[in-house]
């Protein structure tokens, strides 16, 4: 591809569609017996969302490869049963809800992060986080697979270029001096390996308790964007892997 930017200024790869083989990277990854993990969360009325983004996922996620989806929810008996693909696993996690949206984004990551340390680290090598109201319209393969993954935001490639991690006074524990972006990454679609996902997100749980503490409600994003601003990431998905429908 000449027509966009495939290699980051330290050297990562950005994933475009026709960057890459998928046939090489699938006989590679199928050596190596692992397994994937995909965290997503179902609160309140997000469950609305909940066999939508599971029948896309079950038919276009690492397709083909052993994959553990984690479905945190506050309704767990409103999932219906979902007939999965054999290689597939679906593990249903009662979750307690939050009566405002601003507290069940913020406990997400130390959610994550605690059941990385009890459980996921022994279940699978490699975790990614997707938001709930998803769906995959196409294949998404062992292309994403690296160490510390994160996907583009797609307002970064509109003509504004909105940036939505800043905040209002006071400033949060996440706010970034001007000109140190490298990127704009969405919070809807990251991971890696288990062992660098789990540092991402206790990073992120305690400066969004840290800005709670102080009054300052910071997004998830800015405290996501400010961890791979110092720790960059080891691969980058493009716009087209979680584009945003608004645009």
């Amino acid at each position: 591809r000449q027509d966009v930017l495939v290699l980051t200024p330290w050297l990562a790869p950005i994933v475009w569609e026709g960057t890459f083989s998928r046939d090489i990277l699938d006989a590679q990854y199928v050596q190596k017996n692992l397994v994937t993990g995909v965290v997503t969360f179902a609160v309140e009325k997000y469950w609305f969302f909940v066999e939508g983004f599971m029948r896309s996922a079950n038919k276009y996620f690492l397709a083909g490869h052993q994959v553990n989806f984690y479905l945190f929810t506050d309704n767990p008996e409103n999932v219906s049963h979902l007939q999965m693909a054999p290689e597939n696993h679906l593990f249903v996690i009662p979750v307690q809800n939050h009566p405002r949206w601003q507290d069940i984004s913020t406990s997400r990551m130390d959610i994550m992060s605690t059941y990385i340390h009890s459980q996921f680290q022994y279940e699978v090598d490699y975790l990614y986080s997707i938001d709930i109201d998803v769906q995959l319209l196409a294949h998404i393969g062992v292309e994403i697979i690296d160490t510390l993954v994160a996907t583009i935001s797609s307002w970064q490639f509109t003509p504004h270029g909105e940036n939505k991690a800043y905040e209002t006074r006071p400033e949060p524990q996440a706010a970034i001096p001007e000109g140190q972006w490298d990127f704009h990454y969405t919070a809807s679609f990251y991971g890696g390996s288990v062992s660098e996902v789990y540092k991402l997100t206790r990073a992120c749980s305690e400066g969004l308790m840290e800005d709670r503490e102080n009054g300052v409600e910071a997004r998830c994003c800015c405290h996501l964007n400010k961890y791979l601003l110092h720790h960059k990431p080891t691969r980058l998905l493009s716009p087209e892997y979680y584009w945003d429908a608004e645009l």
